[in-house]
């Protein structure tokens, strides 16, 4: 389905969005539109305060930097307000019950709850008892609202989604879990190199097979020709990466030459934080060929989509 020939409605029938497999194309569609309007408002310096009164409590077991600004800048700029909420892996095992802590937070008025780090078999339980949207931002599974972004950010840049080739080459990430799946409802051509030592798992890989063919190639150089879009993750994001996983990872770092071998219009992508000389090289995320800043600029926006879809 081509996205420039759907007429959106910026409505979803979903309350919530842990992950993008139980999201059709159109719907993927509707949240795209919705980011591209507010983009468009936020650079027309119109106020968008359509969720003022509304509070979203933000569930993290994780660190976070650019996720958790764009969700309180964003939260702000809808007329939201953002409260933290404690998390922590004892209270849990001291008792905590998921039902009481969604029951809780429901009766104080939240309308939303965005989480991070927060395992997908606990969000499943979650949304079995929530009224209000649970929204995942990240967890060792699935990133929706980073893909969401992603997406939208190449078809911001390429104007179209459908036929692009989109290329992942790095390590099997949740990241890269959930790209293929998003891209592939979208209509793109998707071709991964990742290292057998590092693989995405085989469950979600089984899954976005269901939408579309994924073409696993284990030559890097092979998986990138005449790609649109070439895209890696980083490889470490709190632990120190061994020299072992390093020269296991070597022949996969996105360098000026594999770049070389995607089309000359090609982007490159990343979702950062990146290790400069690590995935990829500091000629590429810093050429003129990368587009990580915009994407990194379109999470506030996504948050805003999102939020403004989801919360009723």
């Amino acid at each position: 389905m081509d996205i420039n020939r759907y007429s959106p409605t910026y409505k979803v029938n979903k309350i919530h969005m842990t992950k993008l497999t139980g999201y059709t194309s159109e719907e993927i569609f509707e949240l795209l539109y919705a980011v591209k309007a507010m983009k468009a408002k936020f650079n027309a310096h119109e106020e968008t305060k359509i969720l003022t009164g509304v509070t979203v409590a933000l569930l993290f077991n994780d660190t976070s930097l650019r996720t958790r600004s764009a969700l309180e800048i964003g939260a702000r700029q809808l007329g939201a307000e953002c409260v933290n909420l404690p998390y922590s892996e004892k209270d849990m095992r001291a008792g905590e019950n998921v039902k009481d802590i969604l029951s809780v937070i429901t009766r104080y008025g939240v309308g939303a709850l965005v989480t991070r780090g927060i395992a997908q078999p606990d969000l499943d339980a979650f949304m079995e008892v929530s009224t209000i949207p649970i929204i995942n931002s990240t967890n060792d599974d699935f990133v929706p609202m980073e893909v969401i972004c992603d997406l939208f950010t190449i078809w911001e840049k390429k104007r179209k989604l459908e036929g692009l080739k989109l290329a992942y080459v790095g390590k099997g990430t949740n990241t890269a879990a959930t790209l293929i799946m998003g891209a592939i409802k979208c209509g793109m051509e998707v071709t991964v190199s990742i290292p057998n030592e590092y693989p995405i798992k085989c469950e979600h890989l089984e899954t976005a097979e269901q939408y579309g063919k994924i073409n696993m190639v284990a030559d890097p150089v092979a998986a990138v020709k005449d790609a649109d879009i070439v895209y890696t993750d980083g490889y470490s994001y709190h632990d120190v990466i061994t020299k072992e996983e390093l020269a296991i990872l070597k022949p996969y770092q996105v360098t000026k030459s594999l770049m070389a071998n995607a089309k000359a219009d090609a982007f490159f992508m990343h979702p950062l934080p990146a290790t400069r000389g690590v995935e990829v090289t500091a000629e590429v995320i810093d050429g003129k060929n990368s587009i990580v800043y915009e994407q990194a600029e379109n999470r506030l926006h996504t948050v805003k989509a999102v939020l403004a879809l989801l919360v009723r």
